[in-house]
């Protein structure tokens, strides 16, 4: 048996295609772009990077970026300042401040002062909260995307024994609580999980969020299950998942590669969340079913 391969690049373009065609459609309404504005203190290479690839693709979708860039001695009144500012900005709809901050800055005191109706990362414990009770908010970017392949995948999620690997509150919390908005049953599983293989090897679904190399075997992986792998790790091989590719590959009925799987998401679904930001502080109405 060989898993079929998830292609998170294909879905990633196909829902930036449709966030650009419903951006036309909000600039005509609304006589404005919709507007991102991403934060970077300091030169971290990896967060350069993204940030610049976050801009080319708000830029490619037809939206306005708006990137600032900080010294890494700037101080945490002078970020809050700047955070306070765009919230008060009508041409900014969504805000993000990468991640991570330098140690002398309260990252939670930060994040917690962005609006949390601009807060398109989706970490406000407000937009937390709002998931957690079915309310609409902003839902982490990266889980969000998950739920978008798993759904394109297998249709309808219903009834599905899910198990996430993770509980952090940027991936394992947040995709647990998606995948029982779709009627799963959902187990939180983590490093102290008794018997880990086991309790993944009886998952109709499994999301692996731990940040360990190859942590998760093929040989736990249920015959037939979809496997989302979460992890992108640095490794003398490369990047490299959570999960034995190769191992679950030879079980699975379908599984993401790393790269190339959830990480296109990622960006794509950031677009998205900035797209309906504008919409509802606009008050234009949008296509839900092309978001």
């Amino acid at each position: 048996m060989s898993a079929t391969i998830i292609d998170g690049k294909a879905a990633a373009a196909a829902l930036r295609e449709r966030i650009r065609l419903q951006t036309e459609g909000f600039v005509a309404r609304a006589g404005r772009k919709p507007g991102l504005a991403v934060v970077l203190v300091g030169e971290d290479p990896a967060s350069s990077v993204y940030v610049r690839s976050k801009g080319k693709a708000t830029i490619a979708a037809g939206m306005a970026s708006f990137e600032h860039k900080l010294p890494i001695d700037v101080s945490q009144d002078e970020l809050i300042a700047l955070v306070d500012s765009l919230n008060a900005d009508e041409a900014v709809d969504g805000i993000l401040v990468q991640l991570p901050l330098p140690k002398h800055i309260d990252e939670q005191a930060v994040t917690t002062r962005i609006d949390p109706d601009k807060d398109v990362d989706g970490f406000h414990p407000v937009n937390a909260g709002r998931l957690a009770t079915g309310l609409n908010g902003f839902v982490p970017c990266t889980p969000y995307g998950c739920i978008m392949l798993l759904k394109e995948q297998l249709g309808d999620l219903t009834g599905l024994d899910a198990v996430v690997i993770g509980r952090s509150n940027i991936v394992g919390k947040p995709m647990a609580q998606l995948l029982l908005k779709e009627s799963c049953t959902v187990t939180v599983a983590h490093s102290r999980t008794r018997d880990l293989a086991s309790v993944v090897h009886r998952a109709d679904i499994v999301v692996a969020a731990v940040g360990v190399p190859h942590m998760v075997k093929g040989e736990w992986i249920k015959p037939g299950a979809t496997v989302i792998d979460v992890g992108i790790n640095r490794t003398e091989d490369g990047l490299v998942g959570d999960v034995d590719f190769a191992g679950a590959a030879s079980v699975a009925g379908a599984i993401t590669p790393v790269p190339g799987g959830v990480g296109p998401m990622t960006i794509a679904v950031l677009l998205r969340n900035t797209l309906i930001s504008a919409h509802r502080r606009a008050g234009v109405a949008y296509d839900k079913d092309a978001l």
